[in-house]
C-alpha cells in the first residue's frame, strides 16, 4: 500500500515548491546544519516569512490570518517543509497557533478570536500549557487550581506542575477549579492568564538531559479578567479535551514526515559505522521502517477523517502512543548503532528537548544522545503512555473502564 494523492493535490505541491526555491537561499541544506545565534536569526527571519505567506496558520480560514487550505495540502506543506529541512513556525507555536488557536476558533467569542488571533499570528505573546498539577498528571479531573471571583476578575490560587516552556511564556492557558461543589469533571474552566504579574512564579525543573524545558507554576492570588473564560463557565473539561485532539490529531498526520526523515539520518549512520551487514541492526532498522510505515498509514487514515469533516477525537490518542513508544526504541538503537561513542557528548545538541532533531542535522553524539534522553518523556508530555491506552480501551473498543479508586 502506498499513500496516494490527487492531481490537484500534486499540482498544489509544485506550488509549494516554487516558493520555497524563492525563499531559500541557493546552498541551503535544511536547519539541521545551523546552530545558536544563525538558527535563531534564520527561524525568526523565516518565520516572518511565513506569516506574510500566510502558511503559518495554513488550515485557519483566511478571514482569521490563515491560508485556508485543506488537511490535504497541509499534509503536503509539511512534507515538502520537511524535505527542505525547514520548520513549519516558530518555537513557540505549537502551543500558541497549533493549540490555542484552533481551540479558540473552535470555541472563542468573536472578541477573544478578534484579540487573541491575530496576536498569536504575529507571535505577540508567548504560550504554554497549565494542565497538568502534583494531584492532576493522568486523571485531570483532580485539577485543584481554585478561581474564585473577585468583581471583574477571576483571582487564581494553586499550583501546575510539567509546563513545558512555561519560564519563556508570558501567557499560560490553564484549567482551573471554578465550582468546588460540582462534579469534578463538571467544575473546571479553561482560562488565558497572563503570567507578567506578581502573582505567578515559575520555578524550572532539571531534565535528564541536563535541560531544563519543564516548570512548576505558582499562583498566589493572580488576577485574571472575567472575560477570560473559553468555552463557558465551568465547561473547561469539554474544551481541553478539544484542545488535546487538536495537539494530537494534527500529529498523527505530520509527525510521521519528520520521524521518516530522522530514520533516513539513522540509516545513513548505520552505513556510514559499516554496521548494516550486522543481522541485529539490520532486524532493528527494518522493525523502525516498518513502524514509520504504519505511522503514515494512520497519518493518511486521520487526514481521511479530516477531509470527512471529523474533528480529533479519542482516536487522536492512537497516533500520540505509537509515536511516543516509538520514538524510545529508534533512538536507543542510535545509541547502539554509535557504541562508544554514544558515551562523550560532542557536537550539535538538538534545539528542542521535543521530537526529533532537525532536518540535515549531522550524525554525531550531542544530536543523538539528547535525543535519545528526551525521548523518554515522550511517553508522559501530552498525555502519558499509559492513559493513551485507557482511552483506546474504554473509549474507541468498548472496553470496561479500569477501576479507581474513590
Amino acid at each position: 500500500m502506498q499513500p496516494s494523492y490527487t492531481a490537484e493535490a500534486e499540482a498544489y505541491r509544485e506550488k509549494v515548491q516554487a516558493f520555497l526555491a524563492e525563499k531559500l537561499p541557493s546552498n541551503w541544506e535544511g536547519t539541521g546544519k545551523l546552530e545558536g545565534e544563525e538558527l535563531d536569526e534564520f527561524i525568526a527571519n523565516w518565520r516572518n516569512t511565513l506569516y506574510e505567506a500566510r502558511y503559518l496558520a495554513p488550515g485557519w480560514p483566511a478571514e482569521y490570518g490563515g491560508g485556508g487550505l485543506t488537511a490535504t495540502e497541509q499534509v503536503i506543506l509539511a512534507e515538502e517543509f520537511t524535505k527542505a529541512g525547514v520548520p513549519s513556525g516558530g518555537p513557540n507555536d505549537a502551543f500558541s497557533i497549533q493549540m490555542l488557536g484552533n481551540t479558540l476558533l473552535m470555541w472563542g467569542t468573536d472578541e477573544q478570536k478578534a484579540y487573541y488571533l491575530p496576536r498569536l499570528l504575529k507571535g505577540d505573546d508567548t504560550w504554554c500549557q497549565g494542565y497538568s498539577e502534583p494531584d492532576a498528571g493522568s486523571d485531570l479531573g483532580n485539577v485543584g487550581l481554585r478561581a474564585e471571583l473577585d468583581g471583574d476578575e477571576w483571582i487564581l490560587n494553586g499550583q501546575k506542575i510539567w509546563t513545558s516552556a512555561g519560564h519563556l511564556a508570558d501567557h499560560i492557558f490553564t484549567l482551573t477549579r471554578t465550582d468546588p461543589d460540582g462534579p469534578k469533571h463538571k467544575g473546571i474552566s479553561f482560562m488565558l492568564v497572563p503570567m507578567d504579574q506578581p502573582g505567578i512564579e515559575v520555578r524550572p525543573i532539571k531534565m535528564i538531559s541536563g535541560d531544563s524545558e519543564f516548570n512548576e507554576v505558582f499562583y498566589t492570588d493572580a488576577r485574571v479578567p472575567k472575560d477570560n473564560i473559553v468555552g463557558g463557565l465551568n465547561n473547561g473539561w469539554a474544551v481541553a479535551m478539544s484542545l488535546l485532539g487538536f495537539e494530537r490529531g494534527e500529529a498523527a498526520a505530520t509527525a510521521p514526515i519528520r520521524f521518516e526523515a530522522e530514520f533516513d539520518r539513522l540509516k545513513a549512520m548505520a552505513q556510514e559505522r559499516g554496521v548494516t551487514d550486522d543481522p541485529k541492526i539490520r532486524q532493528k532498522l527494518a522493525w523502525c521502517h516498518s513502524q514509520v510505515r504504519i505511522m503514515k498509514f494512520n497519518g493518511m487514515r486521520v487526514l481521511t477523517q479530516f477531509l470527512a469533516g471529523h474533528h480529533p477525537g479519542p482516536d487522536a490518542a492512537i497516533g500520540k502512543l505509537f509515536w511516543s513508544e516509538y520514538h524510545k526504541i529508534v533512538t536507543e538503537l542510535a545509541v547502539d548503532i554509535m557504541g562508544a561513542d554514544a558515551l562523550v557528548i560532542e557536537g550539535r545538541k538538538p534545539p528542542s528537548s521535543f521530537g526529533a532533531d532537525d532536518p540535515g542535522a549531522p550524525n554525531v553524539s550531542g544530536s543523538w544522545v539528547n535525543t535519545f534522553l528526551n525521548a523518554r518523556a515522550g511517553t508522559i508530555y501530552a498525555g502519558s503512555s499509559q492513559v493513551q491506552r485507557n482511552i483506546i480501551g474504554e473509549m474507541i473498543l468498548g472496553l470496561p473502564k479500569e477501576p479507581r479508586p474513590s
